[in-house]
């Protein structure tokens, strides 16, 4: 018996309306729903504006027997620090704004604040999503980079997001980076540094997802350990090494599911993640939030896997233990 709850990401069902995908999840094991804002599962602007609409959401799961911790806004959140120069991320804004990186990055700081309206509207204290980065593209160092090219990059960061934050703060909510390439932060020293670049102010914090640090070889244990503070959501997401030799870890520019790639995604409990290491790590930080499945897998029917990975993770989460096993031995 799971020791925390048991949640689905809905972002890979977002194409399924909420209240198909509800009967579903509960159908599947999960105990609730992390909703993300796309599709017709959480609309943040008109939630941040209309708490019917909100509290309306979070009875539609209920009704269905399923509970909602935190939303996750990643695709608007990407769109606040990326240089948002080519096509890739119209689809992420109003297509009024496809085209327009700075109509882009306006449209997605204001819907970023609604996250925190509408989640405090909701009666949930986390939102979840992606920072983007005005930097990424420098992460090989040739053309020869800069240090002050790179200082300037999480000066902008944290220009941005401060006042995005102050309205997190107004909400009594946190935002929770999924630590990713692309965004601001993507490993143990960036995040650091990410939050430093904040002041470390509370309001930031880290949705951690192990399959992000796998490929890179990134301990996720450790990074949990690291960051015990600041872990405010997890996601259950597997990934995979597949180098044969020829490939690398950078991907070949090969899709996910292609054959010959370095690293890949799996189903939960199909990959090289050590998720046992991550629950003791999690216990040792006294972590009690939910632990969400985020599912993907290229090679997998996704319902079957939803499934599955819900009862593996139910089946291997276990409880912090209140004594030493020897010392029964005394009694």
């Amino acid at each position: 018996m799971s020791n925390r709850l048991v949640m689905l990401f809905t972002g890979q069902f977002a194409d399924l309306p909420l209240e198909e995908l509800a009967k579903k999840a509960k159908g599947w094991g999960f105990d609730g729903l992390e909703l993300a804002c796309w599709g017709d599962h959480v609309d943040v602007d008109k939630g941040a504006n209309d708490k019917a609409y909100a509290q309306g959401r979070v009875k539609l799961l209920a009704d269905n027997g399923l509970k909602v911790k935190a939303i996750s806004h990643h695709l608007a959140g990407q769109l606040v620090c990326d240089l948002n120069n080519d096509s890739r991320s119209d689809g992420f804004a109003p297509p009024q704004y496809a085209g327009n990186a700075e109509a882009k990055r306006k449209w997605a700081i204001e819907t970023m604040k609604n996250a925190a309206r509408t989640a405090a509207n909701m009666g949930i204290d986390v939102v979840n999503g992606f920072t983007g980065s005005s930097i990424w593209h420098l992460i090989y160092s040739f053309p020869p980079v800069s240090p002050e090219m790179i200082d300037e990059g999480f000066q902008f960061f944290a220009d941005t997001w401060n006042p995005i934050l102050d309205v997190f703060d107004e909400c009594g909510v946190k935002f929770a980076l999924e630590v990713h390439p692309t965004e601001i932060a993507f490993d143990t020293i960036t995040a650091k540094r990410a939050l430093a670049a904040l002041d470390n102010r509370k309001a930031f914090g880290f949705n951690f997802d192990p399959s992000h640090l796998l490929w890179q070889m990134v301990d996720p244990a450790k990074f949990v350990r690291t960051f015990a503070d600041r872990i405010y959501h997890v996601h259950m997401k597997d990934a995979a090494l597949t180098l044969d030799g020829e490939s690398g870890i950078l991907a070949s520019y090969l899709n996910f599911g292609s054959y010959g790639r370095g690293w890949d995604f799996r189903s939960v409990g199909r990959g090289d993640v050590d998720f046992e290491a991550i629950i003791r790590a999690l216990n040792d930080i006294n972590y009690t939030g939910p632990l969400s499945v985020e599912w993907e897998d290229a090679a997998m029917n996704r319902e079957f896997g939803a499934a599955e990975s819900c009862q593996f993770v139910k089946d291997l989460d276990f409880s912090k233990s209140d004594r030493v096993f020897d010392e029964a031995f005394s009694k």
